[in-house]
């Protein structure tokens, strides 16, 4: 495995830098795709370590910050698009291309740029509006949680938080909200935790409604969903998709995807010929089991420590 450049200008390394980039194989001429560009770490180590051309694409307006340094002496190899990945074709095609002969790299969550930063309203350590819009509009995490039933309380925190308390923390909510409104992190934290015990990995209670409502309110499975099948319509035969993900339903639902892709029963070589009437496989799995950081990694970077890399490579299949 070739290790990845260090992130020197953005002076940020995401997460399972090196495997990611090993995976992507960067050569020099090819088109490469960060449908998640946060801080910008996987485009910055891809211009490095090939002379390349990487389209990055983030749905906060906050990233554009870090795209404006990137551009600084990468103009003619570097774009930057805010917007979806869920629709990185259209993108594509707005910029004249086609067919992405790199690869793709989807780094889902939340950046740690939007998660300590206390005005985005994503933590429940440190107290701040209660927002989580990665976008900047449409309602708000406040809205959701002071104007949705009991009912569609559970329904998100139970669904998206996989929390088994999701009853409890939603009565507790809705009878808090009757004395006041909740518009703060820190108050919906508070009211969490006195329902919720903390468990036994030390898990803070309120983690899984937070991240309940921060799935729901960004619909971030929803675009997960698009993000795949929309790659799989850019990506050229050869080409790879490697996703990183941070929780179980993430997780899951790439799993799914590349298991309706492959053909999970045979698994075919692509240099074995496919008999007539098969269905032909859109994808090659790369990686057997899914990639998890080393414990260096996770000694640095205690946030790494549920992160799972899946890889895949696409076929000629149409």
């Amino acid at each position: 495995m070739t290790n990845a450049i260090p992130s020197r200008r953005l002076g940020h390394v995401p997460v399972l830098l090196d495997e990611v980039i090993a995976l992507l194989e960067p050569r020099d001429g090819a088109f490469f795709v960060d449908g998640t560009f946060g801080c910008g770490g996987y485009s910055e180590a891809l211009l490095e370590s090939a002379a390349c051309h990487v389209v990055a694409i983030d749905r906060d307006p906050h990233a554009q910050d870090f795209a404006v340094k990137l551009k600084e002496g990468n103009e003619a190899r570097f774009d930057f698009i805010t917007g979806n990945f869920g629709a990185m074709d259209k993108h594509l095609k707005a910029l004249g291309i086609a067919t992405v002969d790199g690869g793709i790299v989807l780094d889902l969550g939340i950046s740690s740029a939007q998660l300590d930063d206390s005005l985005r309203g994503f933590s429940f350590q440190h107290d701040g509006p209660l927002d989580m819009r990665m976008e900047k509009a449409g309602p708000d995490a406040m809205s959701f949680v002071n104007q949705a039933s009991e009912t569609e309380l559970v329904q998100v925190i139970r669904g998206y938080g996989e929390e088994r308390r999701a009853l409890s923390v939603a009565k507790a909510i809705v009878a808090a909200r009757s004395r006041h409104t909740i518009s703060r992190t820190g108050d919906l934290a508070t009211i969490v935790r006195r329902v919720v015990k903390k468990s036994a990995d030390g898990l803070d209670p309120a983690t899984r409604t937070f991240q309940a409502l921060r799935v729901h309110i960004n619909n971030e499975l929803g675009e997960l969903a698009s993000g795949l099948a929309a790659a799989e319509r850019v990506l050229a035969a050869g080409s790879r998709l490697v996703v990183v993900s941070f929780h179980s339903l993430e997780d899951r639902l790439v799993k799914s995807f590349f298991r309706d892709r492959i053909g999970r029963a045979s698994n075919p070589s692509r240099h074995q010929p496919t008999q007539k009437g098969e269905d032909v496989p859109s994808f090659r799995l790369l990686t057997a089991r899914p990639v998890r950081p080393k414990t260096s990694e996770i000694s640095a970077n205690v946030r790494s420590r549920s992160a799972r890399l899946r890889a895949v490579e696409r076929t000629s299949a149409v």
